[in-house]
């Protein structure tokens, strides 16, 4: 168990982490304070948006993005498992942060979907829109998903994203099965069969670059649209260095209801009613050129 800051851990011993997959080493990377808005005020070297990125594009990592304690349990189980019962040559990386909040029982039947990278968290029936929340920002999706129904009626469900990375990974693999395998009827990847009763609207958040989220794109049919913590942030606070980067519980409001009116569910006029009430600024400067 290797434990780091998560800016820090990448950038500075990336290096090593290759060297390490030469060796066949296996074990666990854990970037604590994770997120690019869990520690502010300690200056940008502490803010971690890419690290994801950087796993992505390690071969031997698994990279996860927890949000609660049954999670980071269950994730460091199945890598215990794959290493000494399965004698498999891994890293596991997992991104911790810096936030307090409530953790939840562990509810049933969603081991799978925690390790392949998806579950849902919140089901609502009769629910328009799907909500993608991960690590720390699963609680302001959470909370997105309450004002949608408070303040303007709109049923959503929650979903918990634990890897992008394994999703994508997943569902190339199906890809090439289906390629190499023409006279065969073809698989589904695990996104597409967690998903294929809904063509709602989804919209994913997490405190990570835009590119992690964006990484599943190209097997989804549904209108979907990303949040995430692109540019600098240099706010004193969580919540405003949230709207900074415009990932807090209000843009995330404004982006669903822009992700239903793409669907023609909702009519347009209600974006500038959502403006209004939440005081969103259309004039705001772009947080990657800020």
């Amino acid at each position: 168990f290797y434990i780091y800051y998560s800016m820090f851990g990448f950038q500075r011993v990336w290096d090593f982490i290759w060297a390490a997959g030469d060796m066949r080493v296996r074990g666990f990377l854990l970037g604590g304070t994770a997120g690019r808005t869990t520690l502010n005020g300690e200056g940008l070297q502490h803010q971690d948006g890419h690290s994801h990125l950087a796993a992505a594009a390690t071969p031997n990592i698994k990279a996860y993005d927890l949000a609660y304690a049954y999670e980071i349990a269950h994730i460091i189980q199945k890598g215990m498992r794959e290493m000494v019962e399965e004698d498999k040559d891994v890293v596991y990386y997992l991104t911790l942060e810096n936030q307090n909040y409530t953790h939840p029982a562990m509810k049933k039947n969603i081991e799978r979907g925690i390790e392949k990278g998806l579950y849902r968290l919140i089901k609502k029936d009769k629910s328009t829109l799907e909500l993608f929340g991960s690590g720390p920002l699963l609680s302001e999706v959470i909370e997105a998903s309450n004002l949608l129904k408070k303040d303007w009626g709109i049923v959503s469900s929650v979903w918990s994203v634990t890897s992008y990375s394994e999703l994508r990974k997943q569902a190339e693999d199906v890809e090439r099965w289906n390629r190499n395998h023409p006279n065969k009827e073809k698989k589904q990847s695990f996104i597409q069969e967690t998903l294929k009763k809904t063509t709602n609207p989804i919209v994913a958040v997490s405190d990570y670059m835009k590119l992690v989220s964006e990484q599943i794109r190209p097997f989804l049919s549904n209108t979907y649209l990303t949040l995430g913590t692109d540019g600098f942030g240099r706010s004193e606070t969580r919540e405003s260095l949230r709207n900074f980067f415009e990932v807090d519980r209000y843009y995330i409001v404004f982006t669903s209801i822009q992700a239903l009116v793409e669907d023609k569910i909702i009519k347009h006029e209600m974006l500038k009613k959502v403006m209004k009430k939440y005081k969103i600024d259309a004039e705001k400067p772009n947080p990657t050129k800020s």
